[in-house]
């Protein structure tokens, strides 16, 4: 036996046996003591997981085989072995042939339980509230559904790197969890869709690192239009709402005849009726028009959506009237879209329009807003700096991570105002207008008037009414306090030259300074410049 084709735990399989199953015969799988599907490790290397894809007789090698498909990628085929193909890998070298003797499938989480606590059962075993089960085993529903059964006082499930099982009709009932995490766990949207039957009360949902590039209804990525009906008398009734994206992108409406009562497919999600948060960071969405799925989640307040590839985002500015939605099972009385959302994470994306950033204040209630790691506040891609989203986000009280406070706000907004009216001096002014949409209500707001001529002024005039006064202290502990000085210099002066300056003044050459920031008004409190 070749080392390159088989490893005593390694290599091949065809996908399929003449009666059409996946993987070799249940009895092969029987013997080897691996079904297809299982999640295992390599014996002795918890760490290297993988997905049991093939259970069978090898060509051209005796005994059975357990065909793996390694999460790590680090393996000898494709799930092809000298033409053949037993079974097909996610990558090109991340499958291998492996003997059952080197392979393990560990034990279940209540044997472990039992283990660890040597009882049948123990009151702290049944008071558990948290699991953390990150890089398990774990690929069956049913499984965690009898854990569930087990630990009555569970709410809080971690199965990150937990490959769930596909193609199941049906999941068991996790009523108790309200927090579960399925964090880089192989999910499909068809999946998320029923567990919103089995988790009635999640409130906390996390699947990052899914690809759930796409919230699929049917086959043409739009809804289908149902109109309800007899197969004999057709009796029209309201379509459900289709927002102005999706009118603009319909091309072809299907008129189906089913018996009454029939549901409607929805371009909206549906269920989840107590979920608060939503992690879907890191799923490779590109379109804006996927994340408004989300839009009637009627209880959402907190939107995770870092690490995706969205490059615009806007409110949609036709929604529902009250009562259109309740003709199909959506009770929200405001109709709105995104009616609790508070906090909306979206760093790391691709968006570089103010017209995003512009829309953000059409959302109900949205104060916490991440912009980070986007093109926009990259000043190297012509992004624009804080006090400019400050000013333009009129409810955000938490920005990238920190608090807006009322002084900042204040300060963002005067400066942006003066930014704005500057522009104005050299360019179109209406068209100026029209770019900041906040321009009049803040100039307004903060009674600043129109800049008046200066014609007769001279340079020197000018230069000076711009000059900043500072006030310059000089406290070391060899040096004592010297006399302090006031100056008055360019707004333009780096904290570098201004050190250079204090050196020239002082006469501190060759001794280390730091500066600090005293702010008049407040004797104690002082802030590090440099």
């Amino acid at each position: 036996m070749t080392r390159a084709a088989m490893d005593e735990s390694s290599e091949k399989l065809p996908a399929s046996d003449p009666n059409g199953n996946d993987g070799a015969s249940p009895e092969a799988a029987e013997d080897a003591g691996f079904w297809v599907g299982q999640r295992v490790h390599a014996m002795g290397n918890p760490r290297r997981t993988g997905t049991v894809r093939y259970v069978g007789a090898v060509e051209g090698h005796a005994g059975a085989w357990v065909g793996v498909d390694w999460d790590d990628g680090e393996g000898k085929h494709d799930g092809s072995v000298n033409g053949v193909r037993y079974f097909a890998a996610a990558g090109e070298r991340s499958a291998s042939f492996v003997r059952p003797k080197n392979l393990s499938a560990g034990i279940s989480f209540i044997e472990a339980l039992h283990l660890r606590y040597r009882g049948d059962s123990t009151k702290e075993e049944e008071d558990l509230e948290e699991i953390d089960l990150t890089g398990n085993l774990l690929s069956k529903w049913q499984d965690i559904g009898s854990l569930c059964d087990a630990l009555p006082a569970l709410g809080v499930l971690n199965l990150t790197n937990n490959f769930m099982e596909h193609d199941v009709e049906e999941l068991p009932l996790l009523k108790q969890i309200h927090t579960l995490v399925l964090n880089n766990c192989g999910m499909t949207w068809k999946e998320v869709e029923m567990l919103k039957e089995s988790l009635t009360a999640v409130e906390e949902l996390h699947l990052m690192g899914n690809k759930l590039r796409t919230i699929m209804y049917d086959g043409f990525g739009f809804p289908i239009i149902r109109f309800k009906g007899s197969c004999t008398d057709y009796e029209y009734r309201k379509m459900y709402y289709l927002p102005g994206y999706m009118q603009k992108r319909l091309t072809r409406v299907i008129f189906i005849m089913q018996p009454a009562p029939s549901v409607p497919v929805t371009a909206f999600v549906q269920g989840f009726d107590n979920l608060r948060l939503l992690n879907f960071e890191d799923n490779c969405v590109d379109s804006w028009d996927e994340i408004l799925k989300f839009s009637y989640l009627r209880s959402l307040e907190q939107l995770h959506l870092n690490k995706n590839k969205l490059k615009h985002i806007y409110y949609p500015a036709n929604h529902p009237s009250p009562g259109t939605l309740n003709d199909y099972h959506m009770q929200d009385t405001t109709c709105r879209p995104f009616e609790k959302l508070q906090c909306l994470l979206l760093g790391h994306n691709e968006i570089k329009d103010l017209a995003s950033i512009d829309s953000l204040n059409s959302f109900p209630r949205l104060m916490d807003i991440r912009l980070s790691e986007n093109p926009i506040v990259d000043p190297a891609q012509g992004g624009v700096p804080r006090f400019v989203l400050v000013a333009r986000l009129a409810k955000a009280k938490i920005l990238n991570g920190s608090e807006v406070s009322p002084r900042e706000r204040k300060e963002s907004e005067i400066r942006y105002v003066r930014l704005v009216m500057a522009k104005m001096q050299s360019d179109d002014s209406e068209e100026v207008k029209q770019l900041h949409p906040r321009f009049a209500e803040l100039k307004a707001l903060h009674g600043i008037e129109d800049e008046k001529p200066t014609c007769g002024i001279s340079g020197l005039q000018k230069m000076a009414s711009g000059l900043l006064c500072v006030t310059l202290k000089c406290v070391g502990a060899s040096i004592g306090e010297k006399q302090p000085l006031t100056k008055k210099i360019p707004p333009t002066t780096t904290v570098g030259k201004l050190k250079v300056l204090c050196e020239s003044f002082f006469k501190l050459k060759g001794i280390e300074l730091r500066l600090f920031l005293q702010e008049e008004g407040l004797q104690f409190r002082c802030t590090i410049v440099a």
